[in-house]
């Protein structure tokens, strides 16, 4: 839901100020700050009282059925059973992406797949030079691995000075690192194998994937069936994180269907007619299947993983007692020099040198959806390692050269925090169009919009030949939608070079005078006024009526007995049709829903969401248009 921005009292700004407080603490910043404080935590915890943090999390706790029994420490518990679902809210986020982001275009995947396999290559490779023929060798694993919140939440600390694409493009890099590192954890850092448990659990997973292809819905089956893999695994001797990754990229991410949201409607009506605890059962079913199982997954665990999970392990694993002899030696230990190194300097070049190399070789065919400087930044943020390398780092040592391994991460995520800021600082000093350039690049956008503004045909506001074109599927008895025209108006005064668009998709099952004004704002185009004929039915959502549409007619000067004789007539309706099939083929099912160049905008519709992406694709489309020119020379 947007901020409202027809604040009528100091009650309502009151509660938009709490509103922002709330979301600013739910992004991925908050997030991040929560890992911090998480981390800190530790550090003072075991320094002050080292005896209580080791016997805490030396605790075990033990879960009965019958002769069968899983025993685990608390930090056992927390390594391989919570973060099995801090790796199904990754596997959610990437099959989203996979299904309604920039990777749904399949011919954009293997660019970030190669810049992940560069970007963890490299910096093992750096971690065996290091540690060349000594018994530190096997801990190679610890200098590989992204920490996907993390990076990403450290991202967002830099707010716009990266663009958001990169936020993409770094997401699908670390899957890649996830899927390799917990291959790794299986195969080379798992204990003895036991082969009849590990494929029962395989077994299992293809009856999850069996059962999904089958179309069952009811979470508490894939619950049942995630456990009972996720014990045989752990039976088995392999780590059984990779439970969560599979889960999350089998759930499907899909905008609700307009037939599911309007069947939704019907059952809310019946049990509101009649509120049976049937129907209520009805309906709470109908709301939900109108919902993708990736949303509504989502909406229940990345709270839980963001601000409960991960902080907990950091909290279980940053703890590092800390004195002179232990950072004298462990800045000259091949182990936290090879992990620093690692990060430091491997992910980087493996990510943009791979990135590179692979716009070359292409011919540019395959090329970063951000440029240069983003995809640098997006390398050196990648140098957090910080979950999975700290989890790969409790597998492959213990004692000193834990502790040491530790102080190796934990300065890898200073390091690519430092040099990160030191990317964007360099970037901002950049004259404006070589900046534009280096952040945004040159590649093609996707384009979300079905259909293809017609300016004979759609209606227009604004200049016709503006880099940038808004367009807002809307409804005029929508109450978000009278939210949203404030900050519509007051976009199109900030930035002259704007061209609105406005394509009706009236919500009939839910505001039944919503038909009969987009027909009376098409009655008006007929007579030259539909955009006084839409001001005012904006202005006055509550006056839909027959009465009231033909009072609004007067009002702003039309010949009365023509629009009656329109409205009756229905001359509109075949257009609104069309505006209502094009909006089914961009996926979209509720109002305000807006698009930006094509792409449609997710996330709030104040002023400052929107600005935020005008402004870039303003930045794109003029740098295309440059693109052009210099060709044409």
């Amino acid at each position: 839901m947007p901020l409202i921005r027809r604040a009528s009292d100091g009650t309502d700004r009151d509660r938009t100020t709490a509103a922002s407080a709330w979301a600013y603490i739910r992004t991925e910043t908050g997030s991040a700050a929560v890992l911090l404080a998480a981390a800190v935590a530790a550090l003072i915890w075991v320094n002050a009282a080292p005896g209580s943090y080791e016997t805490a999390w030396a605790t075990h706790l033990s879960v009965r059925l019958g002769a069968w029994s899983v025993d685990l420490d608390l930090r056992e518990w927390v390594n391989s059973g919570l973060m099995t679902l801090f790796f199904l809210v990754v596997g959610l986020e990437a099959r989203r992406e996979f299904d309604l982001g920039e990777l749904r275009d399949r011919r954009r995947i293997p660019l970030p797949m190669v810049a992940g396999i560069a970007g963890m290559v490299v910096p093992v490779a750096i971690y065996l030079a290091v540690n060349a023929g000594r018994p530190s060798m096997h801990g190679w694993g610890t200098a590989m691995s992204t920490d996907t919140a993390f990076a990403l939440g450290m991202l967002a600390l830099l707010g716009s000075r990266f663009p958001r694409r990169l936020h993409t493009f770094i997401l699908t890099v670390a899957v890649v690192d996830d899927f390799v590192a917990l291959a790794v954890i299986a195969v080379a850092y798992s204990d003895h194998i036991s082969w009849t448990p590990l494929l029962v659990g395989v077994g299992i997973l293809l009856v999850v994937l069996a059962v999904r292809r089958a179309g069952v819905r009811r979470g508490l089956a894939y619950a049942v069936l995630g456990i009972a893999a996720w014990v045989a695994l752990l039976d088995s001797g392999v780590d059984p994180l990779v439970v969560g990754l599979v889960l999350g990229l089998l759930s499907y991410a899909y905008p609700a269907p307009r037939d599911a949201l309007e069947r939704a409607t019907g059952l809310f009506r019946s049990f509101r007619e009649q509120p049976t605890a049937e129907l209520e059962r009805e309906a709470r079913l109908g709301i939900t299947l109108a919902v993708s199982p990736n949303d509504r997954l989502q909406r229940i665990w990345h709270p839980w993983s963001s601000y409960v999970i991960v902080p907990l392990f950091a909290l279980a694993n940053a703890g590092i007692q800390i004195d002179g002899a232990l950072l004298s030696d462990a800045f000259t230990s091949p182990i936290t020099l090879g992990i620093l190194l690692g990060y430091g300097v491997g992910k980087p070049v493996g990510i943009v040198g791979a990135s590179a190399l692979a716009t070359r070789f292409s011919r540019g065919r395959m090329r970063p959806p951000v440029g240069w400087a983003a995809v640098l930044g997006g390398g050196t943020i990648a140098g957090i390692g910080f979950t999975v390398s700290l989890l790969i780092a409790t597998l492959a040592f213990d004692g000193r050269e834990l502790e040491q391994a530790k102080i190796g991460v934990l300065s890898a995520v200073v390091f690519a925090m430092l040099a990160t800021t030191v990317v964007a600082l360099v970037t901002a000093r950049l004259p404006e169009e070589r900046r534009a350039r280096a952040l945004l690049g040159t590649a093609k956008s996707l384009v979300d919009l079905a259909e293809p503004v017609d300016p004979a045909r759609d209606h227009v506001r604004g200049p016709l030949d503006a880099p940038v074109t808004v367009v807002e599927y809307g409804d005029f008895e929508c109450p978000y939608c009278g939210q949203a025209e404030d900050v519509v108006r007051e976009l199109l005064a900030d930035f002259g070079d704007v061209r609105y668009v406005w394509r009706h998709l009236p919500l009939a099952d839910v505001h039944p005078h919503a038909q009969m004004a987009a027909e009376a704002a098409e009655a008006a185009a007929a007579q030259g006024r539909f955009w006084e004929m839409h001001d005012r039915l904006m202005d006055r959502q509550e006056e839909l009526k027959i009465r009231d549409l033909l009072e609004h007619a007067q009002a702003i000067g039309l010949d009365v007995e023509i629009f009656q004789q329109a409205l009756r007539a229905r001359g509109g309706a075949q257009r609104i049709a069309r505006d209502m099939e094009s909006a089914a083929l961009s996926g979209v099912s509720g109002t305000p829903t807006f698009f930006v160049n094509g792409r449609r905008h997710h996330g709030a519709y104040d002023i400052h969401g929107l600005s935020a992406a005008v402004l870039a694709a303003r930045d794109r489309a003029l740098l295309v248009e440059r693109g052009r020119d210099r060709s044409g020379r």
